[in-house]
């Protein structure tokens, strides 16, 4: 999730730029970038490393002009180096940008501008836009028109920061489906990612909505619809945060942000993946014997994975905590093996490990990671991005929905290519997974909701989660979640374990969360809520039938879909529910105790 920080105005812009990209620090970066404007000649520095490093070795407070952008990266094509760091230029050197997003067509276009006598320098997707805008400059009258037609082209999500040499009084802002806001000072503007990057200066903004775009100089601003390039009534709005609240864009923590981030998230991680699925699961295809490896979190990533292929593909992959894979499954990894690794940050120790034995026994590895050029990734045959950008809170939230996004791609892909599904089947799955995003905005309107009913659990000792089928695996994060950051006991099981030993832990009061959308399993699920509220246990249901809420105390409400894509929608009220618990009970959810981000060390 790249920064962006644009300038205007009658200060040195490189000082304005160098704190703005100071305070988009949180946001995750591999590296930074700046143009700036003088004279009607832009002035590029950039490269891999941290601003503070950049500033000394590549002199940014040294650069001139008024006017310039400035770029913090967090890699999603190509790996993190100096060539890849923003900003990128087209070939007449004029137009320069910067971009937060990523563009599924990228490919397309790039063919089409190599066809037409462009030369690249860098493996980026957004190295294309400055291109195309060049090329569309040639039958356009002015540079805007020129923007406007090559950014309608594009498919994905943007946000773009703009700096054209002939025109030395303005620049441009784009938004679509990644965050810009605008800084409305006096005799100066300013855009960016986040409010803290201009909050010493202003706070004043104006939010852009998707497919919009901002031209602003340094005593005006005008908002404009990308499609028409009509102008568009905006608010000025007045921000009252602390810069600590403005980086959490006014969050109590980064969790809850994150929590909020995922349908974007998980839009992105849909954009991102299109072509680069299609050919990992057409290498699947050639293996019958398939390990699923990770730990944690992703472990129950991994879990649904399984029901997932096993359902679409007739694939049944072992899933295997990484940590034991090594040591118990050695003598039967061999060059007819396909292990799928999946790590959030791409560094964690067991993980690695188990890879690299799987490597050296001549399996094929593919990597589902978050973190571009990471230690899996350069490990791996092949890679899988889940595009969740940087997430700061310890415990796993939009990292994980996206992981179960490439997941229920993967797997839809590779039922394509067996022909082991339904087309049609197939094709409504894919329509379903297209409106995940929406769901899972729907379901966050059950945030207050949440929060009042921990209100009532904040005291509670002992929690368990039930479900049955894909459910399992939801069951079992939703445990963790709880575990993590609220230091709750909690159980994650089969519905069906239940009877074989767990139920004699139940007495009057216990909540059961119970995870019980339409599907196969329903009916059974019912007859596993009535033996807990037998023994007096308080059940907590989350689905989309009537008859669920009147079986449990309470009901959280569920949109319909298909039983396949329930984990990714599931899993946005659990990690509310934990996140409440732990904040109603003096926990900073950021940061639980004996945990880490990433874990390095086996």
């Amino acid at each position: 999730m790249c920064g962006i920080i644009g300038y205007v105005g009658d200060r040195p812009a490189c000082e304005v730029i160098v704190k703005g990209l100071k305070r988009l620090e949180y946001r995750g970066y591999d590296s930074a970038g700046i143009v700036t404007e003088d004279g009607g000649k832009l002035f590029i520095r950039k490269g891999a490393g941290k601003i503070d490093e950049l500033t000394g070795k590549l002199g940014f407070l040294e650069m001139p002009g008024r006017r310039g952008i400035g770029h913090t990266r967090w890699a999603t094509h190509g790996v993190p180096n100096d060539i890849n760091a923003h900003p990128h230029t087209d070939c007449t050197g004029k137009i320069a940008l910067v971009h937060n997003g990523i563009i599924e067509n990228f490919s397309e276009i790039r063919d089409y501008l190599l066809e037409r006598g462009h030369s690249f320098r860098s493996d980026t997707d957004t190295e294309t836009i400055a291109h195309l805008i060049e090329e569309e400059l040639k039958s356009s009258e002015t540079f805007e028109e020129a923007m406007r037609k090559a950014l309608l082209r594009l498919k994905g999500s943007f946000a773009l920061g703009i700096i054209y040499a002939d025109e030395p009084d303005r620049l441009y802002f784009v938004r679509n489906e990644s965050p810009l806001v605008l800084g409305i000072g006096k005799g100066e503007t300013f855009a960016a990612s986040d409010v803290p990057a201009f909050l010493e200066y202003t706070n004043k903004v104006v939010f852009l909505d998707d497919m919009e775009y901002a031209v602003i100089t340094r005593d005006s601003w005008v908002v404009k619809k990308l499609e028409t390039g009509e102008p568009v009534e905006k608010e000025v709005r007045e921000v009252e945060w602390t810069l600590e609240m403005a980086e959490k864009a006014g969050y109590p923590h980064f969790m809850l942000k994150e929590i909020y981030e995922q349908p974007r998230a998980v839009r992105d991680a849909m954009h991102g993946n299109v072509d680069a699925v299609r050919k990992a699961a057409e290498e699947i295809a050639r293996y019958e014997k398939v390990f699923i490896v990770a730990m944690g979190t992703s472990y129950h990533a991994g879990l649904v994975g399984k029901y997932l292929f096993q359902r679409l593909a007739n694939r049944v992959p072992i899933v295997e905590d990484a940590s034991e894979f090594r040591y118990e499954f050695e003598n039967v990894i061999d060059e007819d093996t396909l292990v799928i690794a999946i790590t959030q940050s791409g560094e964690t120790a067991d993980t690695l490990a188990a890879m690299k034995l799987a490597k050296r026994k001549g399996a094929k590895v593919l990597a589902i990671v978050n973190v571009v050029g990471s230690m899996a990734t350069r490990i791996a045959d092949l890679t899988l991005y889940t595009h969740a950008g940087p997430e700061i809170g310890v415990a796993a939230t939009k990292t994980y929905t996206t992981q179960l996004a490439v997941l229920t791609m993967l797997a839809i892909e590779l039922a394509r290519v067996l022909g082991t599904a339904d087309d049609g089947y197939l094709s409504s799955l894919v329509d379903g997974l297209s409106r995940v995003p929406e769901l899972m905005e729907e379901v966050l309107k059950h945030d207050a909701s949440l929060r009042e009913l921990a209100e009532g659990l904040a005291g509670k000792s002992d929690f368990f989660y039930i479900g049955r089928g894909v459910s399992v695996p939801t069951a079992l994060e939703g445990a963790l979640k709880l575990k993590e950051i609220s230091y709750i006991h909690a159980e994650g099981l089969s519905a069906g374990e239940l009877k074989h030993g767990p139920l004699a832990l139940l007495e009057e009061g216990v909540p059961v969360v119970a995870i019980a959308p339409s599907g196969k399993t329903f009916e059974k699920m019912l007859g596993n809520i009535e033996e807990s509220r037998a023994r007096g246990a308080f059940i907590i249901g989350l689905g989309d039938r009537e008859e669920l809420g009147r079986v449990s105390d309470v009901l959280v409400q569920m949109p319909p879909m298909d039983e396949l894509l329930t984990p990714i929608v599931y899993a946005v009220p659990l990690q509310l529910l934990a996140y409440h618990l732990a904040v109603l009970r003096g926990n900073d959810p950021d940061k639980p105790r004996n945990l880490a981000k990433s874990v390095t060390v086996e």
